[in-house]
């Protein structure tokens, strides 16, 4: 199975594509759609609308997973991200993919074993389970790739919204490495 998840933004969207079978994770391509801040935010969501219809047609993934909305103090930022998430969003329907959101708390914790995780250690995670080895890695990407590992966890325990260490220990145990 081929997951698409979105980490969306109107200056920087985050992309990453994973693939999933049985107990094995890898990533497929992860990128960011870097948006010229001198366009308006309507060409700008045409820009992320492309772009992830683009991806969605060439590596035809099977599943689409979002970052929700998230409000910190400024509404206007939340409102941008709002339109950032549609437009993507929009592109998943429209290629008739079955779409799943999750809150950033309910990623980091599915990813990190914590929803207060920072995003360097979201990161270190990321290359950590995907075996990636690149040290200059966009925070926005590493989060879109954490989405769509999120939603591959969530698929494979769909009654537990997200694991501890414990559980992730036992759900994926070559994942750890010895004393």
């Amino acid at each position: 199975m081929i997951i698409l998840g979105v980490d969306p933004g109107t200056n920087i969207t985050g992309f990453g594509i994973i693939n999933f079978e049985k107990n094995t994770y890898s990533r497929v391509i992860s990128g960011i759609i870097r948006l010229p801040s001198s366009k308006p935010i309507p060409e700008r969501l045409k820009i992320i609308y492309d772009e992830v219809d683009k991806l969605i047609k060439t590596y035809k993934p099977d599943e689409f997973a979002i970052e929700t909305a998230f409000y910190g103090k400024n509404v206007q930022s939340a409102m941008k991200i709002g339109y950032a998430r549609g437009v993507s969003i929009l592109a998943a329907v429209h290629n008739g993919l079955p779409t799943s959101e999750y809150s950033p708390r309910e990623v980091k914790k599915s990813v990190v074993g914590r929803g207060s995780a920072s995003k360097e250690q979201v990161s270190f995670m990321i290359k950590s389970l995907l075996i990636i080895d690149q040290q200059n890695m966009k925070t926005d990407e590493s989060d879109a790739l954490a989405i769509a590992l999120c939603h591959a966890f969530r698929m494979k325990n769909p009654d537990k919204k997200s694991m501890n260490w414990k559980q992730f220990v036992e759900a994926f145990p070559e994942k750890v490495i010895g004393e």
